[in-house]
């Protein structure tokens, strides 16, 4: 992912670049093909170490839809002399496999019954640290972006989660609305679903519609 990052940075011509007391901020264009609601991010490097320490993806107000944070990053890993060998890592893959299955209640991607005349043109699926998401681009007339997170496991002290926005009723849970997004947690899950196409009518329906059938 660093060298995602270094190379959005480099490839992008019209890049810009400011300071804090502690990082360097680099304002790029993002590399998602056809996912128009996704445009651009923010990049932030340690002054010290020069490191990655977080990244928003920003919608096309600029405002910030995903952020990742970078909890630690090691920049001289150990690694053992087998540890790249083909055998070994079948072996392992094979004990991940078997302690996710057993264990992990993996992300139930829903699809929106309602769309809106558009259609899933890409579903990118992101492994996070702790969880998993999923990003999902429909085209049309009215294009817009749903992305479904879970998290894995939740820290045992945890404060409710701030969103800014007027809540609406979405029938089975309750959402909050902004000029082009809508937020919602349904069974453990938090859905973010941007327009720029959409009216606010239409956001909510299309929320609305985003429960019960599964999308593989």
């Amino acid at each position: 992912m660093f060298q995602s990052l270094i190379n959005d940075v480099k490839n992008d011509t019209d890049a810009t670049f400011t300071t804090s007391d502690t990082h360097y901020i680099f304002h790029t264009k993002t590399n998602y093909q056809s996912n128009n609601n996704l445009p651009f991010q923010e990049i932030y490097f340690d002054k010290k170490s020069y490191t990655p320490v977080l990244v928003k993806v920003l919608d096309k107000d600029k405002q910030s839809l995903v952020e990742v944070r970078f909890s630690s990053f090691d920049t001289d890993p150990s690694f053992e002399d087998d540890d790249f060998k083909i055998d070994k890592n079948r072996e392992n893959e094979e004990e991940v496999s078997v302690s996710v299955d057993e264990n992990e209640n993996p992300l139930s991607v829903l699809f929106p019954l309602y769309t809106a005349d558009a259609q899933l043109e890409e579903k990118q699926e992101v492994d996070l640290e702790n969880g998993e998401r999923v990003i999902m681009t429909f085209t049309g007339e009215k294009n817009f972006t749903l992305i479904q997170e879970k998290m894995n496991t939740m820290p045992t002290l945890s404060y409710p989660k701030e969103v800014q926005g007027e809540i609406v009723n979405l029938g089975f849970t309750v959402g909050a609305l902004s000029e082009n997004m809508i937020e919602w947690n349904y069974n453990g899950v938090d859905f973010y679903l941007a327009s720029e196409d959409l009216t606010k009518e239409e956001l909510i329906d299309v929320a609305s519609s985003v429960q019960g059938r599964e999308v593989k």
